[in-house]
């Protein structure tokens, strides 16, 4: 029997209110927290508990299982809406539904089974995989030796985001044996595995996207995983959660200048109305922040539409159809970013132009969403997306699935 012939209940969507209705009371208690914990700088430890505990981080995982059920498409817009409520939660669980969506391309069995087991119980998995400093291209210090019937990890990662909130954490390292590059899936409670929340980048301040140190870090065998199997679609998957991240950025944008707007009592001499709030200029500027943050969002829910494709032609037994889905899953969601990247931008600057230089006061918080947009865009640099979609368009060049960053070699 082939692989897809086995039993193997796939995640293809259901309700969609319904499902976001589980969530939505969660989403309204964090949105009532994020301006303090902006000001603050307080990591969400409690949030990332709520979201735990009512079953978001299982979302992706097939009904049969106790999971969501949810289609990518749908899991895309419920972080919209989360990221709606504070833009740090989705990014902080970009790492875990990256690898939630690994084990669902994975083969049937045991073994995927103890992994939906433990995200419907709540698990959640941060990610450690960028080495900084005077790492080469290709070059993987952190590395894993073989220790027995276990497996010990050694190295130091940045960017480790969502891990300080995490049980487990999605390493990929390097085999001290064979060299080969792996996946280690790590428990974080134990005493070989330090944290630390050292981001200090100017925008998505509370992400815990800091470093990560492993000494002698205990790695189970069955946890070692070939990164040869990595789902095709990671690099895909991984922009789309930034550009879910952005889409809800623009959606509290929108959100708090209508809501500035409408409460402002104050009007300039060379206005237009004796309200601000029936003043037809302000009326055009928040019009078009919302037709910016639409766009934005119909982009990012049209891009997630092949990523679902690639996920269902994994198990369809036909290797062409499959790498056609993954090549179009890559090349929608850059394409998507090229235009999102610029669009949320654009509407986190432009709701200036609603209002008057109270609201520019750090109390109100607003700048937080061009400096989160601003953040969310620097990952992955869209020029080069820009490129890869003009090589495939006018080659048919296939666009590359798994890509890296370091130093570049010395002259």
């Amino acid at each position: 029997m082939t692989e897809h012939q086995v039993i193997n209940p796939l995640s293809v969507g259901v309700d969609y209110e319904a499902l976001a209705e589980r969530f939505r009371p969660i989403f309204q208690k964090i949105a009532a927290g994020a301006v303090e914990r902006e000001h603050s700088r307080s990591l969400p430890h409690e949030p990332i508990q709520w979201l735990k505990a009512s079953g978001f981080g299982a979302l992706r995982v097939p009904l049969a299982y106790g999971g969501g059920g949810a289609s990518l498409p749908q899991l895309l817009q419920l972080l919209i809406e989360l990221a709606e409520a504070d833009a740090n939660l989705p990014q902080a669980l970009r790492g875990h539904f990256a690898f939630v969506e690994d084990r669902l391309n994975a083969p049937p069995g045991p073994a995927r089974d103890l992994w939906f087991k433990r995200f419907v119980e709540g698990d959640i998995v941060g990610c450690a995989w960028t080495e900084i400093g005077t790492v080469e291209i290709g070059q993987v210090i952190t590395q894993v030796t073989p220790d027995g019937e276990k497996w010990r990890l050694n190295g130091e990662k940045f960017y480790s985001t969502g891990s300080i909130f995490s049980d487990w954490i999605d390493v990929y390292a390097q085999r001290s044996d064979t060299g080969g590059d792996v996946i280690a899936a790590v428990r974080t409670r134990q005493p070989g595995i330090e944290q630390s929340d050292d981001w200090d980048g100017f925008g998505q301040r509370t992400t815990g996207s800091g470093t990560a140190r492993f000494k002698d870090a205990e790695v189970q065998a069955e946890n070692l995983i070939d990164f040869a199997t990595r789902f095709k679609y990671q690099t895909a998957f991984y922009q789309l959660v930034l550009l879910a991240t952005l889409a809800g950025i623009g959606r509290a944008a929108v959100r708090d200048v209508t809501h500035e707007v409408r409460v402002r009592k104050r009007i300039y001499s060379h206005g237009n109305a004796p309200r601000v709030s029936a003043d037809a200029q302000v009326q055009q500027v928040v019009g078009e922040i919302a037709a910016l943050v639409y766009a934005a969002e119909a982009a990012t829910l049209r891009a997630a539409v092949p990523a679902q494709r690639a996920y269902l032609a994994r198990f369809a037994g036909d290797e062409f159809k499959e790498r056609k889905a993954n090549v179009a899953a890559e090349i929608e969601s850059a394409t998507a970013q090229v235009v999102v990247t610029e669009l949320i931008q654009r509407a986190t600057s432009e709701l200036f132009n609603a209002l008057g230089a109270s609201d520019i006061r750090q109390g109100k918080a607003l700048d937080r969403h061009w400096r989160n947009a601003r953040t969310v865009s620097s990952h992955n640099p869209v020029i080069y997306k820009a490129r890869i979609v003009g090589d495939w368009r006018i080659n048919g060049s296939e666009p590359p699935f798994v890509w890296q960053i370091g130093n570049g070699p010395q002259r």
